[in-house]
């Protein structure tokens, strides 16, 4: 059974401040481990502000991605363009950060990344800390519905289409099952509906159904994302 604790912010600095004091301590933490960073708007000040200062960091820290956009690696849209200044600040030899290779096919490129996943889980490295975002429709990584989550057994990484007409590749519920502390960050208005879902551990909500294999699930939301 998921345990599901929840945190509330009373503002948006409030919630960034705490989530670069939990990112810097990732980061620095002992041992060969990783982070799983989440794309969108939300944790962008965080990673800002962590690249912006002193980024002591274990030499065996890797970095991984819920999700991105089946674009250019340098394009807008890129979950890992938007997270590249963090990524400089750390400075992290190139096999140490895993990424979703969209100069390859789509499904290549989801296999590429299933590879890539399997070979960071089979060396020992734990994934210590994992973000996921909240969209307003209910999905989180780019899981949006029922076909995903079935497509999805038995995978790490999968192709997926979005609702939106962009394709993508996204982590599985069953990698999502081996990061020690899953963390749903949320903030901006209109998702009301979509959190009170995911509170109420909704099985009918994609996102929940994406983590109900995990022991313990955060949730640490601005006050004003229930707008």
């Amino acid at each position: 059974m998921t345990t599901l604790i929840t945190r509330r912010f009373a503002s948006r600095a409030a919630l960034d401040a705490a989530l670069e004091q939990r990112l810097r301590q990732a980061i620095g933490a002992a041992g060969a481990s990783a982070i799983m960073l989440s794309g969108g708007t939300t944790p962008l000040p965080a990673y800002r502000a962590l690249a912006r200062g002193p980024l002591p960091h274990n030499e065996e820290l890797h970095i991984l991605f819920s999700d991105d956009r089946y674009v250019p690696s340098d394009a807008d849209a890129s979950n890992y363009h938007q997270t590249r200044a963090l990524l400089d600040a750390l400075a992290l030899p190139a096999a140490s950060v895993v990424r979703v290779r969209t100069e390859l096919p789509l499904e290549e490129a989801a296999r590429d990344y299933e590879r890539q996943l399997a070979a960071l889980l089979n060396s020992g490295v734990h994934i210590g800390l994992g973000l996921l975002g909240l969209g307003a429709d209910g999905h989180t990584a780019s899981l949006f519905g029922t076909a995903d989550l079935e497509r999805a057994r038995g995978h790490l990484a999968i192709a997926v289409q979005r609702p939106n007409g962009m394709s993508a590749v996204s982590v599985t519920p069953e990698l999502l099952a081996r990061v020690q502390e899953l963390m749903f960050v949320v903030a901006g208005g209109g998702k009301r509906a979509a959190l009170a879902s995911l509170v109420a551990q909704d099985p009918r909500l994609t996102a929940w159904r994406a983590v109900e294999g995990c022991v313990r699930v955060e949730l640490w939301m601005e006050d004003g994302a229930q707008g």
